[in-house]
């Protein structure tokens, strides 16, 4: 099983130990934060936890504040027990977090790429003008969400037509015929593509 840049060694005790360097202490401590932090996002006490990977709160406690060493097998109990996977749990940390928008001055477009989630991206664009006829709607695989950063949006999905005010969002898988434009003025919008979606947008590349 592949996870990061662990490497661990079977013992002949009770748990496989996860080995670390000098090297990997800041990411143990991260591991660590991991598990606190999303435990506390659920809403859970350590015993809460505890019944979910049946190990005992003050072993979950040792675990959270580094003073029990890192076991594989707790871990992977940990890890499902908060709805993740081993991976995600001891990914390690990047230095690589600000991403620079790329801008296309042709069709008014900035957009930046999601690393996390390859083929996903946002686009920030400014619309002067209403809608493209509802005949010349597109529809296509994928899902779309957008979010009118100033102004007002006018949506055509399917058959309805709606008004998206600033700081409204709206939410909708592509293979609803769609087009968006601007009513009152011009407006500025913020969308999220998945993979699908990106390419049923070709002049926006």
């Amino acid at each position: 099983m592949h996870y990061s840049d662990y490497s661990y060694q079977c013992v002949r005790q009770r748990h496989y130990l996860v080995r670390m360097t000098q090297a990997d202490g800041e990411l143990d401590g991260l591991v660590r934060q991991r598990i606190r932090a999303l435990r506390v996002a659920q809403g859970w006490s350590l015993e809460d936890l505890a019944g979910r990977t049946r190990m005992s709160p003050s072993s979950l406690s040792r675990i959270e504040t580094g003073q029990r060493r890192l076991a594989l097998d707790q871990l992977v109990a940990i890890a499902r027990a908060l709805d993740t996977s081993l991976d995600q749990l001891v990914e390690t940390d990047t230095d690589d977090v600000i991403v620079n928008p790329v801008l296309d001055g042709t069709h008014g477009v900035m957009r930046w790429s999601i690393k996390a989630e390859p083929g996903m991206s946002v686009v920030r664009q400014r619309i002067t003008g209403p809608p493209d006829d509802p005949s010349r709607m597109r529809a296509h695989a994928g899902h779309e969400w957008l979010v009118v950063l100033s102004g007002t949006a006018f949506l055509l999905l399917g058959n309805r037509r709606l008004r998206v005010e600033a700081n409204q969002a709206a939410e909708f898988p592509t293979m609803l015929p769609h087009a968006i434009g601007s009513v009152g003025g011009p407006c500025e919008i913020l969308g999220i593509f998945d993979r699908d979606a990106r390419r049923g947008h070709p002049t926006d590349d």
